[in-house]
């Protein structure tokens, strides 16, 4: 009996160095957790900016068959959030955003952005007339709020068979704050409905419709560089 209560208590003894031991390496091999990331801070109110687009396409900046009569339809833009842009790179265009890029009109982008407001994805529609004096520029208000603090606008670069100039899903928050002004050069892109490749081709449509990329034709890169045709500045409101 005594051999067996000895037997009994070096089990339970080294039954315990295991459980001590084991709670020991698992002390030392377990990570912590990374604790989640943290959500990007946001402004708390809405914010209004105003929308400027001024043109730095000229004969003398674009030489390559700059055209006569060559001109900026109006602008058309909207503030949405992140499931609505107007255009994107490598996006076949909308039909709004077609008929835009090849005839200055804003019908029926209009309509798109009108229904991306009623899913509650965008916030608000804005839109100016053209430009054609280049020491004028464009000018529209745009509102923005938390909910919807990205801007998208476009304009058509005419004549032309479907080029047109803008910026896509600008964020105006920097830091948890609405930005006081932000300024951006606007390359041209080709929206991809229209396969012609000159300022005054003759109608061409593409079908199915390209994806929209970067103008690369002799038009708008010089010497091997990409020529912005526009600036555009948003300047916030002050309350």
């Amino acid at each position: 009996m005594r051999a067996l209560r000895l037997s009994s208590f070096s089990i339970t003894a080294i039954a315990l160095v295991g459980v001590v031991a084991c709670g020991k390496s698992s002390s030392k091999s377990a990570a912590p957790a990374a604790p989640p990331a943290a959500p990007s801070a946001m402004p708390t109110a809405p914010a209004e900016y105003t929308v400027i687009i001024k043109s730095t396409w000229t004969k003398a900046t674009h030489p390559f068959e700059y055209p006569s009569g060559a001109h900026f339809s109006g602008m058309i833009g909207a503030s949405h959030n992140a499931r609505y842009s107007i255009f994107a790179v490598g996006r076949r265009p909308t039909p709004g955003l077609e008929r835009l890029s090849e005839e200055g009109k804003h019908s029926p982008l209009d309509t798109e952005i009108r229904t991306a407001i009623d899913q509650g994805n965008a916030l608000m529609l804005f839109e100016s007339g053209g430009l054609k004096n280049w020491k004028d520029s464009m000018v529209a208000t745009v509102r923005v709020d938390p909910a919807h603090p990205l801007v998208s606008v476009v304009n058509m670069v005419a004549p032309s068979p479907d080029w047109f100039t803008g910026a896509s899903s600008v964020d105006l928050v920097e830091n948890g704050a609405w930005v006081a002004r932000r300024t951006l050069t606007l390359p041209a892109y080709d929206s991809g409905g229209d396969d012609g490749k000159t300022y005054k081709a003759p109608d061409r449509d593409t079908n199915p419709k390209k994806p929209t990329t970067r103008a690369a034709t002799r038009h708008f890169v010089v010497n091997g560089r990409v020529k912005p045709v526009a600036t555009l500045t948003f300047v916030r409101k002050a309350r």
